[in-house]
């Protein structure tokens, strides 16, 4: 028997010799915070691995030789950990170390993290990211990101919408600390209504989302997260101006009253009241603006119990139209063509979590948000008034079902009601102003050893409006055979109620008529993904490639069509197709210590059925490609970034077949952006210059010379309508 005994271990020898297993453990500071880009590698080898967003790392060893495990953090005290069992999670804390010489800085963590571990396809844009551009609010904050593109609605309010995988911002869901925000009349201008300096990060998931959100993401989800009172520095100031005239400044200051309560204080005040007419068309560039935005946050802790609360209050005017230089002798009697939209606007939210069960993670959450948006437009003889008000409620359950099982449920509701008021020059059909929808969900998650994810999502829910009851299915999948690759693979569908004049107000910025098919359906789509992305590492260092694709198919959509009439825009229920195919490559990789390159490629096929004729989506670029670099000096005293968008031409609306006013297609263009920064101790001073080719679109305004006439359009926007811009501000914080 012995001898049987000796020899199948001498038989498995080499295996066991050789096999290699994966450690996997976190790594934090003294407040239990996750350190972002620490090393970890083991003592006998060169290579290694760093952290995650969530301070996570797996690495892999031999367990009968590798014990020593070390680690190291910039700022910190390097830390050899005695490994004893590979199967047990590590949670690594360093401290943070007392005395600081000179500094040698081995690695960055980068500004935009793509999680490893998280099973949607994420993109998580953090604050060191947010400081590579100016980023003055959320609409500035994608210069870098070659996912998402912001663009101007028309050429004379400064009304901005994002783009994601081919379709306009209306099909992401925007959250703020992961509850929905800024729908309906705030989805207009709400890009700017988030200071920059106010966030800590900001999360962006393509496809189809999770159902604990609700049915509403089509083709993502953008979560905004603001700077926590209770891990944010004690103060946080900033100070902008541009040679455009714009002026800004933020300030924010974290408080702990005691070991439990915490709150924080939030103020922001902008100001541009310069008047530009470089093109020479006797409009404005842009209009003149002034912002106030202030919040106030609360954070409470005691044992099991955990508690958020807030109030926010913005006010936000801005004044556009005709030059009185512009006027001609014909018409210098006549009132110049004026645009002026003056909001106010409040919101509240708490949100509350008790653990029912520490040794299942079992807990409990409760989600109440408000708002009110007071929005009062006019454009020139035109008059349009909306006052919406939007109240939500989630009561969630999560628990753990063993250690590979997952559970959650809830229910929701959201109310949108709106008081309009509308005085126009031309007809307008009446359109439904409330929704009352009801509903709950079940999700379930499998996890083998982080390898292996399967989420699968169901929710149901009642509107009130079109008085039926749908069903959201949602499904993700994620397999990482190896450590270095990761693919995953989403399919899902996402509903909207669509209300016409709130989300389109800035059509009534021309003469177009506006009409507005009886009986509009909710719109549904199904969206697909799949995604593949390698972490290899060469000499030291990693490189990043991922590739993804995502398509979007419409069962019913509420069309916008700008091409079946030129001197109209009409909402209609579809007949026949619409899609959207969105195909991107990306890779990183730091070339030196010190220096990232990314570079980024992703194309786009979007169409629609418009009267009976299926046609590409108008002013929506083919293509884009990014590329971006950035260095920071050995101390971390300088930065440099430059950024580069060649973004591909498209296609126009149809234009008038007698009197064509503009081209059936845009060319491409380029915009170079770039950015300094000199860092002190607690403070750092940046300059920059936005747009330094130059490139600005010709004629963005149809008709101009005529304001009052037939022709008259300021929506035909695909490009930059300002030029080159240059920068500076200044940072302060007192570190905590």
């Amino acid at each position: 028997m012995k001898t049987i005994k000796t020899f199948i271990i001498l038989l498995l020898f080499p295996i066991i010799a050789f096999s290699k297993d994966i450690l996997k453990g976190y790594v934090y500071d003294a407040q239990k915070q996750p350190l972002i880009g620490a090393s970890v590698h083991w003592q006998n080898s060169k290579t290694g691995v760093i952290t995650d967003e969530k301070g996570y790392f797996e690495i892999e060893g031999t367990p009968h030789q590798d014990h020593m495990l070390a680690v190291s953090y910039v700022g910190f005290e390097d830390k050899v950990v005695h490994i004893h069992d590979f199967a047990e999670v590590q949670n690594i804390v360093l401290s943070e170390s007392t005395e600081l010489g000179e500094v040698v800085v081995e690695r960055t963590p980068p500004g935009t993290i793509k999680s490893r571990t998280s099973l949607l396809q994420t993109e998580k844009i953090t604050k060191k990211e947010l400081l590579r551009a100016a980023c003055c609010n959320l609409s500035e904050s994608f210069e870098t990101n070659p996912s998402v593109d912001v663009s101007f609605s028309d050429a004379v309010t400064g009304a901005k919408q994002i783009q994601l995988l081919g379709l306009a911002g209306t099909y992401v869901q925007t959250l703020t600390e992961n509850y929905p925000n800024f729908k309906g009349a705030a989805s207009v201008y709400g890009l700017d209504y988030i200071p920059g300096p106010w966030m800590e990060s900001i999360q962006i998931s393509k496809g189809a989302a999770s159902v604990k959100n609700g049915y509403e993401s089509i083709t993502g989800q953008m979560n905004v997260e603001y700077k926590k009172p209770n891990d944010a520095d004690p103060l946080s100031l900033n100070l902008f101006a541009s040679d455009a005239g714009r002026y800004e400044g933020n300030a924010d200051a974290a408080f702990i009253l005691n070991d439990k309560l915490s709150t924080g204080v939030f103020l922001h005040y902008s100001n541009e009241q310069a008047a530009h007419d470089d093109n020479g068309d006797g409009f404005l560039d842009m209009p003149k603006k002034h912002q106030f935005n202030m919040m106030n946050r609360w954070h409470y802790m005691s044992g099991k119990y955990a508690s958020q609360f807030g109030i926010r209050f913005l006010q936000d005017y801005r004044a556009s139209g005709q030059t009185m230089h512009s006027l001609t002798a014909a018409s210098i009697n006549k009132e110049p063509y004026e645009i002026s939209v003056k909001t106010n606007r409040g919101e509240f939210y708490t949100k509350n979590s008790y653990i029912v069960d520490e040794a299942q993670n079992g807990n409990i959450a409760l989600i109440f948000t408000g708002s009110y948006h007071d929005q009062k437009s006019m454009y020139a003889t035109d008059k349009y008034n909306v006052y919406e008000n939007n109240l939500y409620a989630s009561l969630m359950y999560e628990t753990g079902l063993g250690k590979q099982h997952q559970l959650s449920a809830g229910v929701s509701m959201n109310l949108d009601k709106y008081n309009q008021t509308i005085r126009l020059s031309r007809p307008i059909t009446h359109q439904p102003d409330d929704e009352t929808t009801t509903g709950g969900y079940v999700q379930y998650t499998f996890n083998k050893d982080d390898k292996f994810i399967a989420l699968a999502g169901l929710r149901t829910d009642y509107s009130s409006l079109h008085d039926k009851v749908f069903v959201t299915p949602r499904l993700h999948l994620k397999y990482m055979p190896v450590a270095w690759l990761n693919l995953r693979a989403s399919a899902g569908k996402g509903y909207r109620t669509v209300f016409v004049m709130p989300e389109n107000s800035y059509y009534l910025a021309g003469s177009r008529k506006i009409e507005i098919a009886d009986n509009l359906k909710q719109e549904s789509a199904w969206n697909y993904g799949t995604s593949v992305s390698f972490h290899l590492p060469i000499k030291g260092e990693e490189l990043t490639i991922s590739g993804e694709w995502y398509r979007t198919d419409f069962d019913n959509q509420v069309v916008t069509d700008v091409d079946s009439d030129p001197h109209a825009v009409r909402f209609y229920n579809l007949s026949g197709k619409s899609y959207a195919n969105s195909f991107q490559v990306e890779a990183s990789y730091p070339l030196f210590p010190g220096f990232s390159i990314l570079g980024a490629y992703r194309w786009t096929n979007a169409k629609t059925n418009y009267g009976g004729k299926l046609m590409k989506k108008p002013l929506v670029s083919d293509y884009k490609a990014l590329v971006t670099a950035s260095y920071e000096t050995r101390l971390k005293k300088w930065a440099f970034d430059l950024t580069a968008q060649f973004n591909g031409g498209g296609r126009m609306p149809t234009p008038d077949a007698v009197n064509p006013l503009w081209k059936t297609t845009f060319d491409s263009f380029t915009i170079l952006n770039t950015q300094i920064t000199k860092n002190f101790r607690r403070w750092s001073i940046y300059v920059g210059a936005e747009n330094i080719t130059n490139f600005k679109q010709k004629n963005p305004i149809v008709s101009p010379e005529n304001p009052f006439g037939n022709d008259f359009d300021a929506t035909m926007v695909w490009g930059p309508t300002q030029g080159r811009k240059f920068y500076a501000g200044l940072r302060y914080a007192i570190g905590k």
